[in-house]
């Protein structure tokens, strides 16, 4: 009987280190964490001194940062954080002189297909398509055109009903 046990007590210590190295192996998954607007080298170089604030809001988005105290100032903040690897992080911040762009500040953009590629976990889906059409796909393209002539309108009432009612 002593004999059993002892193999028993022996055996959970040994089931025990493998419990352990499984347990090890399985990691959980952390989701992708993306904050902020993501600006590109593309929309960066779009950015010329003396364009107005809504052609850069046209450009870019809407800041991210705005500030009362700052009102000639935007900033485009963006992080990127991924499991196992080091947290990315981009700035980039307009002036503007009344209502027209002054200068840019950034940090070194990637373009879209950097940031695309960096977005890529190593998860491996098939062939992506092109994502643009070709000239002789632009060719073939037929766009119907229907001219719909556009119907009268009914004609105004000669007058209209009072907005209030009338007091007898």
């Amino acid at each position: 009987m002593l004999v059993a046990s002892s193999a028993g007590l022996v055996g959970c210590g040994s089931l025990d280190g493998v419990s352990n190295g499984i347990v090890g192996l399985v990691k959980p998954y952390k989701i992708d964490i993306v904050q902020g607007n993501f600006v590109s080298k593309e929309q960066a170089a779009a950015l010329k001194p003396g364009i107005s604030r809504a052609q850069v809001r046209d450009v870019l988005g809407t800041p991210l940062l705005t500030s009362i105290f700052h009102a000639d100032r935007w900033d485009y903040v963006f992080t990127f954080q991924r499991q196992g690897l080091e947290p990315q992080s981009r700035k980039l911040s307009v002036f503007f002189k009344g209502d027209e762009l002054q200068r840019v500040e950034a940090d070194p953009m990637p373009s879209e297909a950097d940031f695309v590629a960096s977005l890529d976990s190593g998860r491996r889906f098939g062939q992506v398509p092109a994502l643009e059409m070709s000239e002789e796909s632009l060719k073939q393209l037929t766009v119907p055109t229907k001219q719909v002539e556009p119907k009268p309108l009914p004609p105004l009432p000669a007058s209209y009903p009072p907005l209030e009612p009338t007091r007898p």
